[in-house]
């Protein structure tokens, strides 16, 4: 793009929460206005799709008035997304007509197309998970082959999993550990409801336990700094961390129940982090030998919230542990719902920038630490070498050490 060019730009978010979207949204704007400013641009257009590909289908959008943009700012104390969220496959053909984004005879991505051509945007800033990301490539792929037209992605690596590959660090990650900290620093206080509680905290995470990991790192060191009176018994020992089971590390369930019975025991309760992926593979088969339909998403992602990995857990290790009372309770919502912190926000607001100086080039990518690059440099990293799944590693020193620390063994 030329500096005497005026930029049609659009913004849409996608998925689930992540304590970034808000930030995402005024970093961007914020930036953008930068390049107007500092005339890089000659002119500038902001136009938000509600609902994420949603509102690219069904043309439901809005253009953010210019005397609105110095105030996007506030966005940044926001948790949640200002234009608001949706989880469609635009190649999911099947699903987009049953939910009525497009017609029998259309195609999502055809519809999507249009509507970009139609909206003249230059730039379509996409924030959101892989998913999310990768199908914005195939819509500027399917423009420029079908359409001859261009459309500049610059994608916004949002996910609490922190499980993009080759991204050192997805947005709103940090951010949900400290906040799942913060959730589990109360409820940890109903152990002083009942003898003999065993309390599981459930995580997000379908195939990376970063989040579950981390969350428990940030509340261990919450615990840490905090003062018991050492003539109570319930102090820093029955509030710790017990056990942290996620989808990398395999669980023997029977040596696990006997060492936490004699936590319990001795402190009265247990204490136990779950990834929600943990133990998913065994819940399926299970369910499958039964006969029963296991529930999906649109992408065709096991629905983890109905299948219920803490319930299947707390029922084995109650037993084993000979707990009175059992409480399940998942910090997700309240983690992934929350404002961005300090680290994320500063993480977000340096990928914007880049961002923004790699859509006036005309350079499509997703924002991100490249890990395959010497010095992870923040860039626009290629479209096609963005893919999820991405294990969390469990040799990093400081896993390690927790785990020793509280007597588990990987």
């Amino acid at each position: 793009m030329s500096a005497a060019q005026h930029v049609n730009v659009a913004m849409m978010t996608s998925g689930g929460l992540a304590p970034c979207l808000s930030s995402s949204i005024g970093h961007l704007v914020t930036y953008w206005m930068e390049a107007l400013e500092n005339g890089n641009i000659s002119g500038l257009t902001i136009r938000m799709y509600t609902d994420g590909y949603k509102g690219v289908l069904t043309g439901d959008s809005f253009i953010l008035p210019s005397e609105s943009w110095k105030d996007c700012h506030a966005l940044h104390d926001v948790g949640g997304s200002p234009i608001g969220n949706s989880r469609v496959k635009l190649t999911n053909i099947k699903d987009c007509v049953a939910r009525g984004f497009v017609k029998g005879d259309e195609t999502p991505l055809e519809v999507a197309a249009q509507r970009l051509i139609a909206d003249e945007v230059n730039v379509l800033h996409t924030i959101g998970g892989d998913d999310t990301n990768t199908q914005a490539a195939e819509l500027s792929k399917y423009i420029l082959e079908k359409h001859g037209g261009k459309v500049t992605v610059i994608g916004m690596p949002k996910t609490i999993d922190n499980d993009v590959f080759p991204i050192v660090q997805t947005f709103g990650a940090q951010t949900a550990a400290d906040q799942g900290a913060l959730f589990f620093e109360n409820v940890v206080s109903e152990s002083t409801a009942n003898p003999r509680m065993l309390i599981i905290h459930e995580c997000m995470g379908r195939d990376s336990g970063y989040l579950t990991a981390a969350t428990a790192k940030s509340y261990r060191n919450r615990l840490a700094a905090q003062k018991f009176v050492p003539a109570f018994s319930n102090g820093k020992e029955s509030r710790d961390v017990h056990a942290v089971y996620i989808p990398e590390v395999s669980v023997d369930i029977e040596g696990e129940g006997k060492r936490l019975k004699e936590i319990m025991d001795k402190y009265g309760n247990v204490n136990v982090f779950l990834s929600e992926g943990s133990g998913v593979h065994d819940i399926i088969a299970e369910m499958e030998a039964n006969g029963e339909a296991v529930p999906r998403d649109a992408f065709g992602h096991v629905s983890l919230a109905k299948i219920n990995p803490g319930a299947y857990f707390s029922k084995r290790l109650a037993a084993l542990v000979g707990a009175e009372k059992t409480l399940v309770q998942k910090s997700g919502y309240f983690a992934r719902s929350a404002a961005a912190n300090a680290f994320d926000r500063a993480l977000i607001g340096e990928c914007a920038k880049e961002g923004v100086k790699s859509a006036i080039a005309g350079v499509s990518g997703c924002m991100g630490q490249d890990e395959d690059k010497e010095g992870t440099p923040i860039r626009a990293i290629e479209f096609e070498r963005i893919k999820g799944g991405k294990h969390f590693d469990i040799k990093q020193p400081w896993f390690t050490e927790l785990l020793s620390e509280i007597g588990q063994t990987a």
